[in-house]
């Protein structure tokens, strides 16, 4: 089981952002899911997600849909990508409580080399301010994101170990001016997918088997939770990618090989 650390990992499946402006009120809405995976042809090519206005007042909206290409680091390039989907609404206002399902068609290329991925950006539209309010005045908008992945049809994955070894990671220190506190121990393994689709690897479970810093013999079982707090989904891109995840363990590997096993 990890340690209760910092979400240090990347998170590719839920992305929010608040930004400071001027107005009046707060807003919040919710995306679900926040993890699609589509086919490239047939009825697969086809998704839907449904945004909800949380809070009093209206919600507006808009949609933005970007290529994204995670790095072996687990960093995100994105890339504008609005025309390989056709999006319906792009954009729109929700009263207070209100649902609305949007709706994604693939149109990019039906015989992908691989899977792709694309974040499905829904970004809450600022409103007018009053000026005629007093004081001062703060709205946050939101931008969630949902991990939209396409997949050629008939396509697996087939994941592989580059490496694994033991490595120490820093505790976050428990309030700002504090000593940072002793590291902990955890793990750094590299994974390669050579198959044409995607893999999630925090669908998974992890079995590690190694010696741990006592000499005797050590299995840690990582389960979909535990990775999911400092993976996200894991996704691992096809077609030869690489993927470099950083996770803490409640117990460190002393020296030797560490074998890993994924278990659904």
């Amino acid at each position: 089981m990890l340690k209760n650390l910092s979400r240090a990992a990347c998170r590719s499946a839920c992305v929010l952002v608040a930004a400071s402006i001027c107005a009046t009120t707060v807003y919040a809405m919710r995306v679900s899911p926040m993890v699609v995976e589509m086919s490239s042809v047939g009825t697969g090519a086809v998704a839907r997600i449904e945004v909800q206005n949380l809070n009093p007042g209206q919600l507006p909206f808009e949609t933005r849909i970007t290529k994204i290409d995670f790095q072996p680091d687990g960093t995100v390039k994105e890339t504008p990508a609005d025309q390989n989907f056709i999006v319906f609404p792009p954009q729109g206002i929700l009263p207070q409580g209100a649902r609305q399902v949007v709706r994604l068609q693939w149109v990019g290329a039906a015989d992908l080399p691989a899977s792709e991925a694309y974040y499905l950006s829904v970004n809450q539209l600022p409103v007018a301010v009053d000026g005629s309010a007093q004081g001062a005045q703060v709205q946050v908008v939101y931008h969630m994101k949902a991990l939209v992945v396409v997949a050629p049809p008939g396509a697996q994955p087939n994941v592989s170990t580059v490496y694994v070894k033991p490595q120490d990671y820093p505790m976050p220190a428990a309030k700002p001016g504090d000593p940072p506190p002793a590291k902990v121990q955890g793990i750094e393994i590299e994974l390669k997918n050579t198959g044409r689709r995607h893999a999630m690897m925090s669908s998974l479970r992890w079995i590690l088997d190694g010696t741990g810093l006592d000499g005797k013999p050590l299995r840690i079982i990582l389960s979909p939770d535990d990775l999911n707090r400092y993976a996200g989904a894991g996704y691992l891109a096809g077609g030869g990618a690489t993927r470099v995840f950083r996770l803490p363990l409640v117990k460190g590997f002393g020296p030797g090989p560490i074998q890993v096993k994924f278990l659904k």
